[in-house]
């Protein structure tokens, strides 16, 4: 195999992996359903796929929104929109909206259903830090999200770990009216069928998120034309969060950033939705070996 063969190999295999993940959190679903019944989770179902898809939809003015994002022109950010319009037209993709957000958390996101509706964003804090290679590779990173419709695969994995918190509040509000047996089955296997469900939902859907930020670092390291600068971006990007808290009112949006804001060493990596940087930086280095190899 020829070295600069080698990442595009890993890509596919991030590939891969996110389609078993989803495939082993379907396969929960069907487990959890054969304890409780088709009733309970075609209710939790529904509810679930509309809150989410309803999400996903509008997600990129939910994000902005929330981020308190402004949009800019050639005109108030010229480098930054000429920036982007360049690595998209790499990329072969519509030309995103760009964004600025306030926050000193330098840091950056990208959201819409399609790239056709795609947002970037990138916070103030983030600006200030970043040399110009640094944050074209931030922001190719967040282009190949966009082309490989993430914010879509996050949505049917947030839909499926949803079911069971649905599922969970239907059982509360079942035990509450009476309703606590279903075909002799006792109400605490249903409860801790539930759980392990919930936890294992939470646990695969974590792990399609780190999956995703590999591929996009690989491929963001393509249409930059190098890996360099995002690999001195990310190293920066996690020293820097570590230090400065962001200001965001949507924990559950930790999945689109670039690195993941609030880290701590706890258990509670166990459901991170980055990889740890070091990670991602070995593999960006691989890449960009394999690259010059092949010179």
């Amino acid at each position: 195999m020829l070295k600069e063969d080698r990442p595009r190999m890993i890509s596919t295999m991030n590939n891969l992996k996110t389609v078993l993940l989803l495939g082993a959190l379907f396969g929960l679903v069907v487990w959890v359903g054969s304890y409780w019944g088709t009733g309970g989770m075609l209710v939790a179902g529904v509810l679930a796929t509309v809150m989410n898809f309803g999400a996903w939809f509008a997600s990129d003015k939910i994000a902005i929104a929330a981020m308190r994002g402004r949009q800019v022109d050639e005109t108030t950010a010229p480098d930054l929109v000429r920036m982007v319009a360049r690595l998209a037209e790499r990329a072969n993709l519509p030309m995103p909206r760009v964004y600025v957000c306030p926050q000193d958390a330098p840091n950056a996101f990208a959201t819409g259903r399609n790239p056709k509706h795609a947002a970037v964003a990138v916070t103030r804090g983030a600006l200030q830090l970043l040399a110009p290679e640094e944050l074209e590779g931030v922001m190719a990173h967040e282009l190949a999200h966009v082309k490989n419709r993430d914010t879509l695969t996050s949505t049917i994995a947030a839909t499926v770990a949803g079911l069971f918190a649905m599922l969970s509040n239907i059982m509360m509000y079942s035990f509450m009216l009476g309703g606590n047996r279903r075909d002799g089955a006792h109400p605490l296997v249903l409860l801790g069928t539930v759980l392990l469900g919930s936890i294992g939902a939470a646990l695969i859907r974590a792990m399609i998120s780190r999956s995703r930020e590999f591929v996009a670092d690989a491929d963001g390291a393509r249409i930059a034309g190098s890996a360099h600068g995002l690999m001195s971006a990310l190293q920066k990007l996690d020293t820097y969060a570590k230090r400065i808290p962001m200001r965001n009112p949507n924990p559950a949006m930790n999945n689109l950033f670039i690195v993941e804001p609030f880290m701590g060493r706890t258990l509670t990596n166990l459901f991170a939705t980055h990889p740890p940087t070091a990670a991602r930086v070995a593999a960006l280095q691989q890449q960009a070996r394999a690259i010059a190899g092949g010179r």
